[in-house]
C-alpha cells in the first residue's frame, strides 16, 4: 500500500469520526434545540390602548384564546372585540361558538363583533378581518392567537392590514402545547410543525 493510499484512508477515517462527534453533539443538545425553536414561535407583545382585539378562529378545547382576548377587554385593552371563526354550516359558524365563549369570560353581547368566513387559512382570515378593519376605520389593534401560531400570525397580518393600522400580537397559554415539551406528544408536534410554513 502506498503512502497516499495510507493517507487516503487516514483522512477518511479522520472525517468519519468527525461526522460522529458532530451527531453527538447534536444528539446531546437535541432538547436545547427544540426548546428553542419553539420558543422562537412563541411572541407575546405588550398591548397597548386599542380599538378592537381580534381573536382568530379554531380556538381549542378550553377555549384559551376567548379567555385571554376576555381577560384584555376586562384590562380596558380596547372596547370591542371580534369573534373570528370559519362557517361549519350554512347558518353555523366557529364565530358564534367563540361569541358564547367570550360572554361566558365576561365580555358583554354588545361588545362582542362577529366575524364568520369561509377562510381556509391564516392568510384568508387576515384578509376578512383587514376588510373590517378598514370598514370600522380601526387604526390599532391587537390580534390574539395561541402561542405557537402567534409569530406566524405577526408575519401573515402585517403583510395584510390597510396602510396606518397598528398590529400588536397577543399570545394565549394553550394548554394543548408546552414549549419546554412540545415534541413528546402528538398534539404537541401537530401544532408545531405547520408553523414552519409562515406564508399559510
Amino acid at each position: 500500500m502506498t503512502r497516499s493510499e495510507y493517507g487516503g484512508i487516514f483522512f477518511r477515517l479522520l472525517f468519519f469520526l468527525f461526522f460522529l462527534g458532530f451527531l453527538a453533539v447534536i444528539y446531546v443538545a437535541r432538547f436545547p434545540l427544540m426548546r428553542y425553536a419553539a420558543q422562537f414561535w412563541v411572541l407575546d407583545e405588550p398591548v397597548a390602548p386599542s380599538d378592537a382585539v381580534i381573536v382568530l378562529g379554531d380556538d381549542n378545547y378550553a377555549a384559551d384564546r376567548a379567555f385571554h382576548a376576555a381577560e384584555l377587554y376586562r384590562q380596558g385593552v380596547a372596547p370591542v372585540v371580534v369573534a373570528s371563526g370559519r362557517m361549519l354550516r350554512k347558518d353555523v359558524s366557529l364565530a358564534d361558538v367563540m361569541q358564547h365563549d367570550l360572554e361566558s369570560f365576561g365580555v358583554p353581547t354588545a361588545a362582542v363583533v362577529k366575524l364568520a368566513h369561509r377562510a381556509q387559512n391564516t392568510r384568508e382570515e387576515a384578509a376578512q378581518a383587514a376588510q373590517l378593519i378598514k370598514a370600522r376605520g380601526w387604526k390599532r389593534i391587537v390580534v390574539v392567537t395561541s402561542n405557537y401560531h402567534a409569530r406566524r400570525a405577526r408575519f401573515i397580518f402585517e403583510k395584510t392590514l390597510p396602510p396606518g393600522v397598528t398590529l400588536r400580537v397577543s399570545a394565549a397559554r394553550d394548554s394543548e402545547f408546552d414549549p419546554s415539551h412540545w415534541w413528546e406528544t402528538r398534539q404537541g408536534q401537530k401544532l408545531f410543525f405547520p408553523n414552519w410554513r409562515a406564508t399559510s
